[in-house]
């Protein structure tokens, strides 16, 4: 009845192990280039290397196909040199690499130190540009206030420096500072020609020499 009643609850189907089939395969396996349904991959040389491993010369393959050719050796021989280069061009190239960050950090510590070197005249060259910096803004300021006080004068108010009346004022002061800078340029270039001919005379002319004394000492 338990037999049975098992029977009902797995649907009618009796509970057992079968028997794995046999192999029937007789010989080896040779794929068929003219099949059309044998696999492209059976007929590669790496299948054709597969079963020369597998079955030796029971399988037909002739073992002298199955070496590269000379192309497929050199490019194979380049692969290998990119990829697993040798003990000796690994050592080449960690040298090369020792070498180039050396040089590297020499360049750093050559820079560092020019720099060092030249880091208090920098310091110098700054301090002396912030004093003159100081002194122009002085001298603007001082400029500035002569200015304002001169339009006051002039106009009886005080003005903006920003006002048209004192920008014009500016102008005008400029042009005539120029025109005095001009004519003193000028007085100086006549008395350095006096000078540069009066010596001219005396090289010259030992008589010119005792007049010119002469003149002098009148």
């Amino acid at each position: 009845m338990a037999v049975r009643g098992s029977r009902l609850l797995l649907g009618g189907v009796r509970l057992y192990n079968a028997k794995p089939l046999k192999l029937q395969l007789k010989g080896i396996y040779r794929p068929d280039p003219a099949d059309p349904r044998t696999p492209a991959w059976h007929l590669t040389p790496e299948y054709e290397a597969k079963l020369f491993g597998r079955h030796g010369q029971a399988s037909g393959v002739d073992p002298t196909r199955l070496w590269p050719s000379p192309e497929k050796l050199q490019e194979m021989e380049a692969e290998q040199k990119a990829w697993y280069p040798s003990l000796k061009e690994m050592q080449q190239s960690l040298d090369a690499k020792e070498s180039e960050a050396e040089a590297l950090q020499r360049q750093k510590d050559d820079l560092i130190a020019a720099k060092m070197a030249k880091m208090p005249q920098m310091i110098e060259d700054w301090q002396r540009g912030k004093r003159q910096r100081k002194i122009k803004e002085q001298h603007e300021k001082e400029r500035r206030r002569l200015l304002l006080a001169e339009a006051r004068e002039q106009y009886g108010y005080h003005l903006d420096h920003h006002s048209p009346e004192f920008q014009e004022m500016v102008v005008e002061r400029e042009k005539v500072k120029r025109m005095e800078q001009k004519e003193e340029k000028k007085r100086m270039r006549g008395i350095l020609a006096k000078k540069a001919m009066e010596s001219k005379i005396l090289a010259s002319s030992p008589d010119s020499k005792e007049e010119m004394a002469e003149q002098k000492d009148t």
